[in-house]
């Protein structure tokens, strides 16, 4: 269902901390309180949102978000993270932030809210309360990747009237089966792991199970067809060490509940595109095993006329995304240069 936005509130401590400006780069890095009633819930509910809007002053913004385990620090600025997406993010990328300015938001679990579960609808919510507290009417384009895309789908459909064009990579209007049903193997684990005390070890298999998912099977075909070797008493494949060393650097990333609320987030997701309304540019890897290519050509079907489908080929399955930066730039540049025809 649509979700209203009812209000939004500006935080009272930490106020919204505007960073240094470096050649022409503005920089605003905070949290705010907004207010929406939540599609899990029955009455409006006051929540806390972490956001960044970096780049040039006065300039149309673009709302840019990624996966569950992206954050808001999609570009590289004066806070500390050098951004998970500065390849197409940047002064003079594709995302341009000497032509635009890049609204990204920390994702909001259930418990964030009150709530026993968070929608993708939440999320564009929670945004579009945002644009209201920072008075922003519009926004040129939404530019989404994988949970991204689909809260940016949630957003066509629920606040369309604020959107020029939507960018939705690796996410479709609904989850496939066999995605879910891999996820669900990995919530199972981190439950087993809170029930029995070895959190740790269940989020580092959890993750380990996510990355097969994650990339391509040529890719892991061409990385780790190597002959196994005794070690530590038992036989070991080179890509076990591969998914160990994942695993070890999202322990200790991630809280094992947060994880836990989003992934089920991705699996309760679900936008009737007939709602949608503006136009969108879809972009797609035929290697990617969670969103397959046939979701994103039905996607694009009931989408109508105002739909483009791109397809780039990649040997990192769904990971395209965050790899396939030479491809995806002139995509990215297209897409936002067709803004406010």
């Amino acid at each position: 269902m649509a979700l209203e936005v009812v209000s939004s509130t500006p935080v009272d401590a930490p106020q919204a901390t505007p960073l240094p400006v470096r050649s022409g780069f503005g920089c605003q890095r905070g949290r705010r309180r907004v207010r929406i009633t939540p599609h899990y819930g029955d009455a409006v509910r006051e929540v806390e949102v972490s956001y960044l809007w970096a780049g040039a002053p006065g300039a149309p913004t673009v709302i840019v978000q990624g996966g569950i385990s992206a954050d808001r620090d999609v570009c590289a600025s004066d806070a500390v993270s050098e951004g998970w997406w500065s390849g197409l993010v940047a002064p003079g990328a594709a995302v341009d932030l000497n032509s635009y300015r890049v609204l990204a938001i920390d994702w909001l679990s259930a418990a964030d809210l009150g709530t026993s579960a968070v929608s993708s609808h939440d999320q564009a919510a929670v945004l579009a309360a945002l644009l209201d507290d920072l008075r922003i009417a519009r926004v040129a384009a939404f530019v989404g990747s994988s949970y991204g895309a689909m809260v940016g789908l949630a957003f066509a459909a629920d606040h369309g009237h604020r959107l020029e064009r939507l960018v939705a990579l690796a996410g479709a209007h609904r989850p496939h089966p066999l995605a879910t049903a891999q996820r669900a193997v990995q919530r199972g684990i981190l439950r087993f792991g809170l029930e029995s005390g070895d959190v740790a070890q269940a989020m580092s298999l959890a993750r380990q199970l996510a990355m097969t998912t994650y990339r391509g099977a040529d890719e892991f075909a061409q990385r780790f067809a190597g002959e196994p070797a005794f070690r530590d008493g038992r036989f070991r494949r080179p890509v076990e060490d591969y998914l160990e060393h994942a695993g070890a650097r999202f322990v200790g990333r991630f809280d094992a509940r947060r994880y836990l609320s989003l992934s089920e987030s991705i699996d309760l997701h679900e936008v009737d595109p007939a709602a949608i309304r503006v136009p969108a540019t879809l972009i797609g890897f035929p290697s990617d095993r969670l969103v397959p290519l046939a979701d994103l050509c039905e996607l694009q079907r009931r989408l109508g006329a105002g739909a483009s489908l791109e397809v780039v080929e990649s040997l990192y399955g769904h990971d395209g995304f965050l790899k396939e930066i030479p491809s995806l730039a002139p995509l990215l540049r297209e897409a936002l240069e067709c803004c406010g025809e």
